[in-house]
């Protein structure tokens, strides 16, 4: 939509009888999720995106025919008969679409050529990692039997928050975790790098850090074994469209339910009346006024920007104080190097390589770990490259510090840093591949003030709060205990994914919940029902896709 488009709320006033006005922030997957469900349930709601495209840190580009897909490796709830995939189907995401299932979740391929496939089958992992290192089978077992179990548990909780859970629905969901509260607390008390460091082969010991693609640090074991399970019950697959596909798909469901969202359109401050949320200001001066504001954007800029840092709480203080600069506590930034080749990869290839480096890791800017990821994106998914092409997707993490300040300070050593970038994926990639240095057709470097450029994530972090962090039980509680909203502060929630730790799944789950606490308050039913679209995809629904910068890295 337009700038200009819109219902007018320029005045306070609304018709007697009229249904209740939100504005949210944002139109994230988050956003957009908490408009879906407040058009369902009775509200009338426009979303204000500073961005030409809905989905935040879920979207794409394109350059010469290329889609670079930025998002998704795997989104949970793909497959049919759980929470998480009833959520994605009220939302529309998942309508008229094909989802890709991967046998292998990872592949890790050390300096010396020795690799480990991860494979989501427990039964060939085991039998492949004592191939491995007959030593250490007692561990490969341990590992192998809990992902076992793992897979027969459905448990995904993101359909209502605990605090509006009828006594039934409590007992049901107690009753559903106590045969595996045992297998829960102790997978979740045993962090990865503890349990990957009792492996006598040192591939191991280092490849069972990367099962997710990159060291994640502080994560136990539990969320391995929890989405490796997701994998093999093709709940944790690649949908059709891929992350754009997804917040287009999403925006389309909104939309039809009455939805309005305004792009190019900054929110610059949060109206306040006697402690009372009642409206927006945006940049350039214009008003618009609503019965609640829900912010879904970056949780910092919310608090100490768009509401002057006048409503926080111990809790809120120690997350945004404390914790925001904390090593290991905000997901890092990601350096991405997009490569558009001729032809294709032999089949047998792995649709997703995390290779091990070592000096030669050092050549790499900024690079927080010596690995480099790379995946072969358009086994993903069809239409992310023209008619015999592919498309490849390099990673890794990185500091946010130092791209920012290259980019403030010294924009001509920003471009050649991300040229240095460039050369190195070139490089790296012809010695793993021969030849394919003469079919790489462009190379396209996005750095993580490039995420902060476009989303305002803060340090151009992907997806805000890690999970099993310091700052997870503080999260918890602001949804819980204070209900998604600010002390003193009426009229206004938080949405997204500060307000509900990352992930795609989480993150649109926030839009279900921050609904039911405001139907409660406002004394409506909270309705959600599936959408009803089967037309299928197609890759035009991605609509026009922005360049990121002037001068693609060649």
């Amino acid at each position: 939509m337009s700038r200009d488009t819109g219902p007018d709320w320029s005045t306070r006033d609304r018709a007697p009888g009229g249904k209740p006005r939100v504005i949210i922030i944002g139109a994230g997957v988050g956003g957009m999720a908490t408009g879906c469900y407040a058009q369902m349930s009775g509200m009338e709601t426009r979303i204000f995106e500073k961005h030409v495209l809905p989905g935040g840190c879920c979207t794409a580009w394109s350059r010469e025919g290329y889609i670079f897909d930025y998002c998704i490796e795997w989104l949970i709830g793909t497959g049919a008969g759980n929470d998480a995939n009833q959520v994605w189907r009220e939302l529309g995401a998942l309508d008229g679409k094909t989802i890709t299932n991967f046998d292998v979740f990872n592949k890790v391929v050390d300096e010396k050529g020795r690799s480990v496939t991860f494979y989501n089958d427990p039964d060939r992992l085991e039998r492949h990692l004592l191939e491995i290192s007959p030593v250490d089978a007692p561990l490969i077992r341990s590992f192998c039997r809990d992902l076992r179990r793992f897979i027969n548990i459905n448990l995904y909780p993101f359909l209502k928050p605990p605090p509006l859970k009828t006594p039934r629905e409590k007992v049901r969901t107690l009753l559903a975790v106590l045969p595996a509260f045992r297998l829960f607390w102790r997978t979740a008390a045993t962090q990865m790098h503890t349990f990957a460091d009792k492996f006598q082969d040192p591939l191991l010991r280092r490849a069972f850090r990367n099962i997710f693609f990159q060291d994640h640090e502080l994560f136990p074991l539990l969320p391995y074994l929890f989405n490796m399970a997701g994998a093999y019950n093709h709940n944790a697959g690649f949908p059709q469209g891929g992350s754009l596909g997804l917040s287009r798909s999403i925006e389309e469901r909104y939309t039809s339910l009455g939805g309005v969202i305004t792009y190019r359109t900054r929110v610059d401050r949060v109206l306040i009346e006697d402690g009372r949320a009642v409206g927006v200001e945006l940049k350039g001066g214009a008003r618009h006024y609503a019965d609640h504001i829900i912010s879904a954007c970056d949780g910092y800029t919310t608090i100490y920007g768009l509401l002057d840092g006048r409503y926080t709480s111990p809790r809120i203080d120690k997350l945004y104080n404390d914790m925001l600069n904390k090593p290991g506590i905000l997901y890092p930034g990601v350096v991405s190097a997009f490569v558009g080749i001729k032809g294709d990869f032999d089949p047998d290839d792995a649709h997703s390589t995390t290779y091990l480096l070592s000096g030669e890791g050092t050549e790499l800017p900024s690079a927080l770990q010596n690995s480099l990821v790379v995946q072969l994106r358009s086994r993903y998914a069809d239409g992310f490259a023209p008619p015999g092409k592919s498309v490849i997707h390099c990673t890794y993490f990185s500091d946010f510090t130092y791209w920012k300040t290259l980019r403030s300070s010294n924009r001509r050593e920003y471009w050649e840093q991300k040229r240095k970038v460039a050369d190195f994926v070139r490089g790296f990639l012809e010695r793993r591949y021969p030849g394919i240095g003469e079919r790489i057709e462009l190379v396209n470097v996005a750095s993580p003030a490039t995420t902060e450029r476009y989303t305002g994530n803060f340090n151009g972090s992907i997806l805000a709060w890690k999970a099993f962090s310091d700052a997870d039980d503080l999260v918890t509680k602001l949804v819980n205990k204070d209900r998604m909203r600010l002390p003193g502060l009426h009229g206004f929630s938080m949405a997204g994914q500060w307000a509900g730790m990352g992930g795609l799944i989480r993150t649109a789950s926030t839009g279900r919940f921050v609904t039911q606490y405001l139907c409660e308050e406002l004394g409506l039913e909270f309705k959600a029902w599936e959408s009803s679209g089967h037309e299928a995809w197609h890759r035009d629904k991605l609509g026009h896709l922005p360049q990121l910068n002037e001068w693609p890295v060649k």
